[in-house]
Formats: C-alpha cells, structure tokens, sequence
C-alpha cells in the first residue's frame, strides 16, 4: 500500500513536469505586433507604498515621463502606514498622496480595497486602473500597451516584470534568471496559447468596470494570485503584455529574499485551499483547459512541499535505513534518463534567458549559485506550511536608487 502511494505521488510529479516542460516551448516564439490604437483610455496609477522615502522620487519622476497624453492619467500613491517622508516626496513632486493609517489591516491587499474605495468617489473616474509598488521603474510606453489591450477587449493584463537591479548580488542575479524564465516560458507560453496568464503584484491593470463589478477582494499575503483566481472563476483571463515593462527591485541578502518568499509562500498556501477544488471541478464540468491549468498553477506550492518531502523520505529510507525500501520509479529507469531530465530542466533557464537577449556578465557568473537558490525554496516552502495562518505582512525594505536611463543602458 506504501509503495503505491509512493508510486502514485511520483508518477503525478513527473507529469506535471512534462505538463509545464511542454507549454514553455511554446514561448519560443512571439506572435506579430498586435494593433496600435489611438490614446483614448485614462487611468488611475496607483502606487502602494510604506515607509518608500528612499526610492519613491524616481519612480515619481518616471511616470512624469510616460509618453502617454498627460491629461489621461492620474497617479496615486497609497501612502500606507508611513512614518517617514514619503507622502512629502509624492506631493513635491506633484502628484496625490493618499495618507491610510490603519495597524490592525496592514499589507498592499488591505490598502488597494481602501485606496479603490477612496478613487470611486472621486469626481473623475477612469477607464482602468494600473498598480505599481514603489521601488518600480516603468517603461514609457506601458500605458500606451495598456491602452492598446483595453482597446482590443482585454479586462485584467499583466506587463512584464523584470529587475532593476540583476548585477547587485547573487540573490538579485537569481530572481533576474527566475523571472526572465517566468515571462517566457510561463508567461509568454500562455499568452500564445491564449490560456489565462496570473498576475504577478506589480505592472497589473484593471479594467474599472470590472473591478467595481467584483470587487478587489483580494486581501491575503498573495493578493495577485488570489485576484487572478477570482478572476478566471468568472470567465475574466488575464492576458500578458510582453512589449509593457516594469522594472521591479529584488532582495540583496539570502535573509531578506527568504523572508519575502517566505511570504509568497504562506500566501500561496491560502489561496490553494481556498480556490484549487473549486476551480478543478469549474474545468471539469466546463471542460476547460485554461481553468485546468490555473489551477494546477495555484497547487504548485504543494507540489514543491511534496517533491521536497519525496525527496526527503526517500534519501533517509537509502542513506539512513540501507534501503531502498520504497518503491522508487526513478530506479527502473537507466541513469542516463535521470541527467537527461535534470539537463533539460537547467536548458530551460539558460535558454529563457538567451531569448531575452540577457548581456548582464554577473549574471552570467553568479548562475554557479543559482542552484543554492532554487534549493532554498524547499525549506522554505516546508515552514511556510506549518505557518501559513501567518497573517502578518513583512515589508521588504528598498534602498536601490535608479533610474530608468540607468537601467535602458546597461540592457543594452
């Protein structure tokens, strides 16, 4: 009965493998340019930001510069629980500094739900809504992209996130590789396909109508998750726009990378208990795909925890105890199988990131340890699970000032 249990769980593993190694080829390529549209959209651009007095300037200096009529965005920023001078940088710099002072309600799902709340009972309203965090940098044409998908129907999109700051460390080298392969071959795969792409907390955009139909509703640790979630539940796909880049600041330590996926993790484990049953039996009785594969995508929190207890069990059981006495499938296969898998699991990164066109040279020197990264999600995710009731949001302090020239020279 163990044996099979173990056979079973493994046997599900390596399909989801092949499941996902299957739909990022379809990334390689990049369909034709889509429509331009002339600029009628306005938006709303909303910022959350706490305690930010150190990186918010630039950014309120980027969004002056968008080429986009001036008259057709406002920016917003959700100055939550500040203590220092962020709202007094927002203001020199012209723009709305919205001041929320809630202790009991903290994290960016609570802020947005009040900062919405606040923008419907404005005299103006707006099209749609865009949401940055406060350490972005954002190319100047995103809302002109975002303008073009509104336009040619699409109701929740998703730029492309990349990172401002890939050459400062080895943890910032490792998120650069990670989310060049997300855009990619998860994104970009997804967009092809036209399946629902997941939106990923900074760089969204909302269409107004939908978010006052609905609701935003998303106020868990993961609330970009939980609002594609609510999202494809009712038939609303979130789509992915390659050519609208936001630039994004990662952790410089180990430690603050760990806390901050620590975070996402907690988070994920919520919104898979609370919306993977509902929207498997959602794809079963629709006989739908893209719900199929949403939700497999809000369980993979349980199949890293899973691989990791796997692998776990299965090296006591050999190492410790002198098995093998569980049934391993990975052993009825040649050895060659094994380096194979393992070859084209690091082809996929190497090649994600020759197709972005990545000249970064630290990058290309710090992938040595990229590996310790990768592990470090499994014990990461296994503690997430015994204190994912952690409602507790922890800021992720940002101290990189850049600006986007900086950024647009050293790509290349």
């Amino acid at each position: 009965m163990l044996d099979a249990i173990f056979v079973t769980l493994q046997v599900i593993l390596a399909l989801l493998a092949v499941y996902q190694f299957t739909f990022s080829l379809f990334g390689l390529y990049k369909k034709k340019k889509k429509k331009n549209y002339p600029a009628t959209k306005s938006f709303a651009v909303l910022v959350a930001a706490h305690n930010e007095e150190q990186v918010i300037g630039a950014l309120m200096e980027n969004l002056k510069q968008l080429d986009y009529p001036r008259d057709l965005y406002d920016v917003f920023v959700i100055c939550d629980n500040c203590t220092d001078s962020t709202a007094d940088i927002v203001r020199e710099h012209g723009w709305n500094a919205c001041v929320r002072t809630n202790p009991d309600l903290r994290g960016k799902g609570y802020a947005i739900e009040w900062m919405l709340k606040y923008l419907w009972d404005l005299p103006r309203q707006y099209d749609a809504v865009v949401m940055f965090d406060a350490d972005n940098l954002v190319e100047q044409n995103f809302l002109t992209e975002m303008n073009n998908d509104l336009c040619n129907g699409a109701r929740v999109i998703q730029g492309y996130i990349d990172t401002k700051n890939p050459e400062d460390s080895w943890i910032t080298a490792a998120y650069g590789v990670s989310y060049w392969y997300i855009n990619r071959l998860w994104q970009l795969s997804r967009h092809n396909l036209n399946m629902a792409n997941f939106l990923g907390g900074t760089g969204m955009c909302f269409e107004t109508n939908l978010l006052k139909e609905i609701g935003w509703g998303a106020t868990s640790l993961v609330e970009d998750l939980e609002f594609t979630m609510r999202s494809v539940q009712r038939n609303v796909y979130p789509v992915f726009n390659y050519d609208a880049k936001v630039f994004d600041e990662k952790p410089l330590t180990f430690k603050a990378s760990a806390r901050q996926r620590l975070r996402w993790m907690q988070g994920h484990f919520t919104v898979a208990r609370r919306y993977f049953f509902p929207l498997l039996w959602q794809s079963i009785k629709e006989r739908s795909l893209v719900k199929f594969d949403l939700a497999v995508y809000g369980a993979n929190v349980y199949v890293v925890l899973l691989t990791f207890l796997l692998t776990a069990v299965m090296s006591l059981d050999i190492y410790v105890f002198d098995g093998p006495h569980i049934a391993n499938i990975y052993g009825y296969f040649p050895l060659w199988v094994g380096f194979i898998a393992i070859g084209m699991n690091v082809l996929t990164f190497l090649l994600s990131m020759a197709l972005e066109k990545v000249t970064f040279a630290k990058v290309y020197l710090y992938l040595v340890l990229f590996p310790i990264y990768l592990l470090s999600w499994y014990p990461i995710t296994f503690y997430a699970f015994f204190t994912q009731n952690n409602k507790q949001w922890s800021h992720t302090q940002h101290t990189r000032v850049v600006r986007l020239d900086e950024v647009q020279s050293k790509q290349g």
